[in-house]
């Protein structure tokens, strides 16, 4: 009803992560710009410390920087801008925004809590963000070309891409890898069982991290799997298990460190949070398992067997695929 120039504008832009209008796309990064002011007035006194801190809050700084700004990639374009182009700066949003730079600043974050808590040594610590912050910060950006086969990227610049992509997940699953070791042997000191839930959200981070932006994430970024597998139900596994992995767990976490560390000496009751943390753990494997992950195989299957880009293939909308995903394709 408003039209294309207008609809952008006070509608939406109709594509993933930047489908507000652009009016509401601007009120979004003026909020993300005092976000940034926020956070960088909060780090700057911690650069007053001259041990592994120091470090750890200097590489703080770039992702909350990127965080900030490079929403902006979402202005490279307009209503009427070709295609190509527009999936090409979409996906610096997609991919450098949400999956690149805020996976840095979850990884320094466990980074800086788990040397805090003695769970992992700040030289190691230091070194899994300085490796994180060069493979999202610089090879974050062909990292995005494994998104971009519907732009008519050529398959060699394709894996190049899904190489880097698929290297994402490797220093924070590192650090979890230690913390877990250090959390397994110390589990019976006092402070440790104070912090158990926290500690044990924080692990889940590393382990959602691994198996849902790495394993399932690769299950998808292959160029062959793109082909066949990129839109159906084989993304959202990928996306939902590093989603609450990767975001959700740690801001449970901190919620969970603040308030223990407002209470000290208080008493958790542990029963509801065992039976939250499990649930909302156990739940997620069971919507993956059950759900999203054997609808996404069926449609794997059908569209590789009767996919309309096959030779003899049937039309799409009597394809199997096309029925199985409901005429959603």
């Amino acid at each position: 009803m408003l039209g294309l120039d207008t609809g952008s504008w006070f509608g939406h832009q109709g594509y993933e992560y930047v489908d507000l209008g652009r009016f509401r796309q601007i009120l979004l990064f003026v909020g993300l710009l005092l976000w940034l002011t926020l956070m960088l007035r909060r780090l700057w006194p911690a650069l007053e410390h001259k041990d592994h801190r120091r470090q750890l809050v200097l590489l703080f700084a770039g992702p909350s920087a990127a965080i900030g700004l490079f929403y902006g990639a979402g202005f490279f374009y307009g209503a009427r801008t070709h295609l190509s182009i527009v999936e090409y700066w979409r996906w610096w949003v997609v991919h450098l925004w949400v999956e690149g730079f805020m996976e840095v600043f979850a990884t320094a974050t466990m980074a800086f809590l788990f040397t805090q808590m003695g769970l992992v040594r700040a030289a190691g610590a230091v070194r899994a963000v300085l490796m994180a912050s060069a493979l999202y910060l610089v090879a974050g950006i062909p990292g995005t070309f494994h998104h971009l086969y519907f732009s008519g990227t050529p398959i060699s610049i394709m894996a190049v891409g899904a190489t880097f992509s698929a290297l994402e997940v490797v220093p924070l699953a590192l650090i979890g890898f230690e913390a877990f070791e250090t959390y397994r042997l110390g589990r019976s000191a006092p402070w440790m069982e104070k912090n158990r839930w926290p500690v044990r959200s924080f692990l889940g981070v590393a382990f959602w991290n691994l198996v849902g932006a790495g394993i399932f994430g690769f299950l998808i970024n292959l160029p062959i799997a793109l082909y066949y597998m990129q839109g159906l139900n084989t993304t959202p596994v990928h996306g939902h298990a590093a989603l609450f992995g990767v975001y959700g767990l740690p801001a449970l976490g901190l919620v969970l460190l603040v308030v223990r560390r407002l209470q000290p000496e208080g008493v958790w009751r542990d029963r509801p949070l065992q039976i939250a943390f499990w649930g909302m753990n156990g739940g997620l494997v069971l919507m993956i398992a059950l759900s999203l992950l054997s609808i996404g195989l069926m449609q794997a299957a059908a569209s590789i067997e009767h996919g309309s880009g096959t030779p003899g293939a049937p039309s799409t909308s009597s394809s199997p695929f096309w029925q199985l995903c409901g005429g959603c394709a």
